[in-house]
């Protein structure tokens, strides 16, 4: 495992332990070069679920990508990184042994998750996926905020 700050290749496992409902493990590492100390998740490699972009076109899903997005509309706001990591597990756990999906769909399981952990976050996130392009928006999207995320 490289180490995120120097590059090293020599770490040394500190802690592992269960993560994600039994369906991971979590790696506390510690790199022998600089000291650095980082996390890793191991996790069994699923049938490729491919997503179904706007356009047509398919990819496979990305779960680093969709947790970029999150780690986006929650960054500066009360959520931890565990808090964004089990909102990820319920998402994906939620598609089954589906092997394709819609972007749609994948948008409307965050903002349902999303919903009810942070409302600037639910709005951060609203915004990129249901693409606002003017306040008014915004605004109006905040106003329903209280009731249940809107598909």
């Amino acid at each position: 495992m490289r180490c995120p700050d120097c590059g090293g290749n020599d770490d040394k496992v500190l802690d592992s332990r269960l993560a994600r409902e039994g369906k991971a493990i979590r790696r506390r590492r510690q790199c022998l070069v600089c000291d650095c100390r980082f996390t890793t998740y191991e996790e069994i490699a699923r049938d490729e679920l491919r997503v179904i972009k706007r356009d047509g076109r398919v990819e496979i899903f990305d779960r680093m990508k969709l947790e970029r997005g999150l780690k986006r509309a929650c960054e500066k706001r009360p959520v931890s990184s565990d808090t964004i990591h089990d909102l990820l597990d319920r998402i994906i756990t939620g598609f089954g042994d589906r092997t394709e999906i819609t972007v749609d769909e994948i948008g409307r399981a965050v903002l349902k998750e999303l919903h009810g952990i942070d409302q600037v976050a639910y709005v951060r996130f609203a915004s990129v996926y249901r693409r606002f392009d003017d306040v008014s928006q915004f605004l109006n999207e905040i106003k329903n905020i209280g009731t249940a995320p809107v598909d």
